[in-house]
């Protein structure tokens, strides 16, 4: 962790966004749970409830403590979760990553960054609405709905049979850049894996 975080010795704490059930495991909107899960098979762990409202993996990533999280409300209630996670963590802000879905990206396409806007999605909305923006976002494309399909419809929606050729591929390098993130720090991470 940086030295702006008050000698905080805990775990970092990485949020995959997605809804819970199986109608949405594929969504554009769950890529978030996708690299999560990914990580925790990296692991070796399995998710398990937690009393946060998350599922939760415990271990480790690139030598450092991180504990995956998957919150079980529905995406725009995310914030009472994650904020649940950071208390009982008791991590700052600094301290979590958040993985979600981003329309303003080309597919497959990721940007990383601390802090910053919304920009209209609604698990980030809640997350900040409940602890400021000052977490680390793994932000992975998704790309723009095509022609006047309603942004909400487009999310919900499954990867087109194109976009699953290269999910996967796309998913490993995402989790990659979460591991980049947390062992070697933002601005490494930035050059290897912003687009």
């Amino acid at each position: 962790m940086s030295s702006g975080d008050g000698g905080y010795t805990g775990p970092w704490l990485v949020v995959g966004l997605g809804n819970p059930g199986d109608e949405y495991a594929r969504n554009r909107h769950n890529v978030g749970w996708m690299v999560v899960d990914l990580l925790a098979q990296r692991m070796g762990g399995r998710f398990k409830a937690h009393k946060s409202r998350n599922q939760v993996v415990d271990g480790r990533l690139s030598g450092q403590r991180a504990v995956l999280a998957k919150p079980m409300s529905y995406m725009n209630l995310s914030g009472g979760p994650v904020t649940a996670l950071r208390d009982f963590y008791k991590a700052p802000t600094s301290a979590l990553v958040v993985v979600h879905d981003e329309l303003d990206i080309d597919y497959g396409a990721l940007r990383l960054k601390l802090g910053g806007g919304d920009n209209g999605h609604n698990g980030l909305k809640s997350i900040t609405k409940s602890l400021g923006p000052d977490y680390h976002r793994v932000r992975f494309g998704v790309g723009r709905p095509p022609g006047r399909m309603p942004v909400a419809d487009f999310v919900l929606k499954d990867f087109s049979a194109a976009e699953r050729k290269e999910l996967d591929w796309f998913v490993d390098r995402a989790a990659d850049a979460v591991e980049a993130l947390i062992s070697e720090g933002l601005e490494r991470a930035q050059q290897s894996y912003n687009s």
